[in-house]
């Protein structure tokens, strides 16, 4: 008879060590690819006035998926918010309260907060919660990137890219992307591009000009200027290495100066080959004009000498 109350003494005493070791607590950190989030207590009844946040935080590429395996809390007045995020600048995902268990959903950022808030009465059992961590998609491919490169070849949630022009043309848009987090993998800016402009101020010491749209034929209705300076004490060769131009209503003046009161070198037009052209000054005005018919292209290469 000792001997049997003594063994039911070291069970019991057993039993209250084993629910105090794993007793569910208010809150935590967790950083394993799995894992489980019980509210404070079950499967007994959570206490009152309790604000309970808990975190999961994965390496960036990575969100979660959330199973609800039980759920009941006070209607309304204890509820708890599953946030994508930090608690302090993440964005609601959604608030669940009442005795009806969500479904499971899905968390898109490699962090996820937890918050969990009772009141003053109604305790109930609240909730056990199962996570799996996913691989995220990847953002689309921006390649082929017409008439530029792209700087990165991973395009995962969270990485960066950037994108740079061939010389002669000129990106639109931003040099920087950045795959972001949400339930569609998106660039955080639309994908730039390379165009060939109509006109501009070039202060390389030798370059590109192109067309205007090319390697597309240029729009009619042009009037474009590009303004060329190299370093003082150089003159500027000018080379056309491709010109295909309606003759005589679509041409390029070259003025040796910085405006079209300088001396004019010549106007060029039509599809015969020219010479080289040279400058006396450091800097060059030249000026693509295109009529209302009729569309070409063209291809000038300089260099200061």
């Amino acid at each position: 008879m000792l001997l049997v109350t003594w063994l039911a003494d070291v069970i019991g005493h057993m039993q209250h060590v084993f629910s105090l070791v794993f007793t569910a607590q208010c809150g935590g950190s967790m950083t394993d690819f799995s894992g489980v989030i019980l509210s404070p207590g079950f499967p007994g009844n959570y206490l009152s006035s309790l604000d309970c946040s808990w975190s999961v935080q994965l390496p960036v590429g990575f969100g979660i998926h959330l199973q609800f395996l039980n759920f009941s809390t006070e209607a309304v007045h204890d509820y708890l918010e599953v946030l994508s995020g930090s608690l302090e600048t993440g964005s609601v995902i959604d608030r669940f309260s009442g005795s009806v268990v969500p479904g499971s959903l899905f968390s898109t950022t490699h962090e996820t907060s937890f918050l969990f808030h009772s009141d003053y009465s109604q305790n109930k059992p609240g909730f056990h919660i199962i996570y799996e961590a996913y691989e995220l998609q990847r953002c689309p491919d921006p390649r082929p990137f017409r008439n530029g490169v792209v700087i990165g070849r991973d395009f995962g949630v969270g990485l960066t890219i950037s994108f740079e022009c061939l010389p002669g043309y000129t990106l639109i848009g931003e040099v920087s992307l950045t795959c972001l987090h949400g339930v569609s993998r998106n660039w955080n800016y639309p994908v730039p591009c390379c165009e060939a402009q109509c006109g501009g101020n070039i202060t390389s010491l030798n370059g590109t000009i192109y067309s205007p749209d090319h390697p597309a034929e240029y729009p009619n209705f042009q009037d474009c200027l590009w303004s060329v300076r190299v370093p003082p004490g150089n003159g500027i060769c000018i080379n056309f290495t491709v010109l295909n131009t309606e003759p005589i209503y679509d041409y390029i003046t070259v003025w040796d100066g910085p405006d079209q009161g300088s001396p004019q070198i010549g106007q060029f037009s039509g599809n015969t080959p020219q010479k080289e052209v040279y400058t006396t000054a450091n800097h060059v005005l030249i000026k693509f004009h295109s009529d209302f018919s009729t569309s070409g292209f063209f291809v000038l290469s300089y260099h200061g000498e």
